[in-house]
């Protein structure tokens, strides 16, 4: 038996970079591939939250082909609930400054 892990390149993964590096390789208008990469997410996951109306997309008039814009997607992905686990914004430098 293969262990799946084992098939990963390498030499294709890449490090995290800072979001505001990661999101100006991105055009302003995302094809759902180009999306679910900026996301993070499988592109499945991102047409079912799509078709479910979970995420801001935009079809094309009688057309199948979704479209997600960028800054539409990471002002929705801010208004999530959860905690800021960042180490750039302004909450994580108060948490870092609580614990001291």
């Amino acid at each position: 038996m293969i262990c799946p892990v084992s098939l990963v390149r390498l030499d294709t993964l890449r490090p995290m970079e800072a979001p505001e590096e990661r999101t100006a390789d991105f055009p302003p208008v995302l094809t759902t591939a180009l999306a679910a990469d900026l996301l993070q997410v499988h592109v499945e996951y991102l047409r079912r939250m799509a078709r479910e109306g979970r995420i801001p997309c935009h079809r094309f008039p009688g057309g199948r082909e979704l479209r997600f814009l960028r800054d539409e997607l990471i002002e929705w992905l801010a208004g999530q609930p959860g905690e800021d686990q960042s180490t750039t914004t302004e909450s994580a430098q108060r948490r870092a400054q609580s614990r001291s």
